[in-house]
């Protein structure tokens, strides 16, 4: 079974950009989405053998995610069910017969940290989240996680140490989040590999390759048995992230 997810920035943009074609040679059996900054009614995106799930922020032209999915779910859910968190259109869950797929889009704690303090209170209420749908079955968490959790995650660790995606703080919630018990795929793979999934648009740092890993699949240890394969498609043009995979048994 493959997943793809997909930080792309605005979807109306990136369908000039080939988003189609990159959608079909990806061919997955779910496609999740994050900042696609649109409103209900914007853009009617369909594909064939795919059903579609959206969750929109209430801010135009601002964050918001999206499933594509071959399987029909259980049951699908929007937010987290707290109010605080769920007007920016940031999760979605789709409940399958053996696991969740929480799609994410994690907020960006910005420009002199301004939003680090809220950033710090949506670690701890999007893990309670999804360690009460662990208890349940299988979680396969996926999306723009918004941090570069090691060194080797970032291209220039040192000049970074105190930017958003890279301070202490917010790389210590994801160590949190994996010793409470889930897998990061990809390093878990490829332990010692460097690649990144984001490259800024500024000082051509996609062509010099200085980028930073942010978008990831997590896997709940007790299906990480199952994980067969992770990718960066780093290949594939059209937003600043880059498609990222998971292959399930």
């Amino acid at each position: 079974m493959k997943f793809i997810s997909w930080n792309v920035n605005g979807l109306r943009a990136v369908v000039g950009k080939g988003f189609s074609e990159a959608f079909a040679s990806l061919d997955a059996d779910f496609f999740c989405l994050q900042e696609t900054k649109m409103q209900e009614g914007q853009l009617d995106l369909q594909f064939p053998g795919y059903q579609s799930y959206w969750n929109y922020a209430d801010k135009k032209g601002y964050s918001g995610t999206a499933i594509y999915t071959k399987h029909t779910p259980l049951s699908v859910s929007y937010g987290m069910g707290i109010d605080e968190h769920d007007h920016e259109g940031r999760v979605i869950t789709l409940e399958m017969e053996d696991f969740y797929l929480v799609c994410v889009y994690t907020p960006n704690s910005q420009d002199g940290l301004r939003r680090l303090d809220y950033r710090m209170k949506w670690e701890d209420d999007f893990r309670s989240y999804l360690l009460a749908l662990a208890r349940k079955k299988g979680v396969i968490v996926c999306g723009d996680l918004n941090v570069a959790h090691k060194e080797i995650d970032i291209k220039n660790p040192t000049s970074n140490r105190r930017n958003a995606g890279f301070t202490d703080e917010e790389r210590d919630k994801m160590t949190t989040l994996l010793g409470s018990g889930f897998t990061d795929s990809w390093r878990s793979l490829h332990p010692d590999e460097v690649k990144y999934s984001w490259w800024s648009y500024r000082f051509h740092a996609r062509e010099n390759n200085a980028g930073w890993r942010i978008d990831y699949f997590l896997v709940s240890d007790s299906i990480a048995g199952r994980i067969k394969g992770a990718e960066i498609h780093n290949e594939i043009f059209g937003s600043d992230h880059c498609p990222v995979e998971l292959d399930l048994a």
